[in-house]
């Protein structure tokens, strides 16, 4: 990337603000610092996110036969309120909220969104048929452009803000998070070259040498809606797995604290180490 010298004239109180950006690591130093700070204001921003709740919590029952899994409580707030609250730190208050099982329970509490400072729009996903038709419903409202996608069992600590800065600088229909774990059993493990995703495999049947996982959050472009036909059912088992043969599909490793409650392990967990608020 080319460059060019420029030489500006600050007051010392700006300069002083600027300078507490400096890390050493991310930010190296005040001429850094100002270009960082000039790319946060040019850079496109995250202003929508759809949030994939809509399933029936099979492995939670008989609990979620009364209590939808959004609803599962985390150190005295639902799952899905930790989220919410998260997003609206990045900015994100425009939240597409996709529904199905008990949904009404779900509606009840969070309402429109004001007293959490964010605005939410249901959409049923009558059919829950899997997770790429429960995506698809949201085609016809969601604004055409990048946008968040959140699966409703995950807890994650994620910079959204890296995030997107990432999936604009590599340039893919989508751009998935990605955890390294122990143990991989029954989640979807990729192989990674570089930014790109080589191969997504969906809870593979036998041992395969790769501990990166996919999160269950992802940013994406609206072409992926393209990729969701009448048939498509699964994100993970159809949609991923082409994207990536096509190499329009990329993985951002992060280092935060991650969570997949879909589970009641994986649920015990969280209530032993997340501590957002």
């Amino acid at each position: 990337m080319s460059k060019e010298r420029l030489t500006i004239t600050l007051e010392k109180s700006i300069l002083r603000k600027i300078d507490n950006f400096i890390d050493g690591e991310k930010i190296r130093n005040r001429s850094h610092a100002i270009e960082f700070l000039i790319s946060q204001i040019l850079q496109k921003k995250l202003n929508q996110a759809v949030i994939l709740a809509g399933g029936k919590g099979v492995r939670w029952k008989p609990l979620t036969n009364e209590l939808p899994k959004a609803l599962i409580p985390i150190h005295g707030k639902p799952i899905l309120e930790h989220t919410i609250l998260y997003l609206k730190t990045f900015g994100i208050q425009q939240i597409y909220l996709v529904i199905g099982h008990l949904g009404e329970k779900i509606k009840e509490y969070f309402g429109n969104g004001e007293q959490f400072g964010v605005n939410i729009i249901y959409l049923e996903d009558k059919k829950q048929k899997g997770t790429a038709p429960a995506l698809k419903v949201v085609e016809p409202v969601i604004r055409k452009e990048t946008f968040l996608v959140w699966y409703v069992d995950e807890i994650a600590d994620i910079d959204l803000f890296d995030f997107l800065e990432f999936h604009q600088k590599h340039r893919a229909t989508a751009t998935l998070a990605l955890s390294s774990v122990s143990d991989p059993k029954g989640l979807g493990i990729v192989k990674l070259q570089g930014s790109k995703i080589k191969e997504f495999i969906e809870k593979p049947q036998k041992q395969i040498s790769s501990y990166i996982v996919n999160a269950g959050i992802f940013i994406s472009e609206p072409e992926i809606f393209d990729y969701i036909k009448n048939t498509t059912k699964s994100l993970e088992k159809e949609v991923f797995p082409q994207l990536a043969k096509e190499g329009k599909l990329n993985g951002y490793l992060f280092a935060g604290k991650w969570f997949d409650i879909g589970t009641p392990k994986g649920y015990a967990k969280a209530l032993k180490e997340w501590v957002k608020s």
